[in-house]
């Protein structure tokens, strides 16, 4: 099966373990020296209307994903999506 990053990008993101919806797929991390996937990045949720403080972003492990079908990303993270997660750079 082949994809295209670009398709990514309108997938939902769903955690099987607890059935947590986390979001689309924003960007995804690509090592450099070998052009392996190794992470989808989806934005968290944010505060104070999405606008002035964005929360963190969730981090998924490539390794994590069990399915990607033709809306859904299916995801499985035991401990939840705390140890996924990164802080977003600062807007200022």
């Amino acid at each position: 099966m082949q994809l295209r990053i670009a398709d990514l990008r309108n997938k939902e993101v769903v955690n099987i373990s607890d059935g947590q919806k986390l979001g689309n797929v924003e960007d995804v991390l690509v090592e450099t020296g070998s052009g392996r996937v190794v992470a989808l990045v989806v934005p968290g949720p944010c505060r104070v209307l999405g606008l002035l403080f964005p929360s963190e972003d969730y981090i998924i492990p490539w390794e994590s994903i069990l399915r990607i079908g033709d809306d859904l990303i299916l995801i499985d993270l035991h401990d939840g999506c705390d140890r996924c997660r990164k802080p977003r750079k600062p807007l200022f």
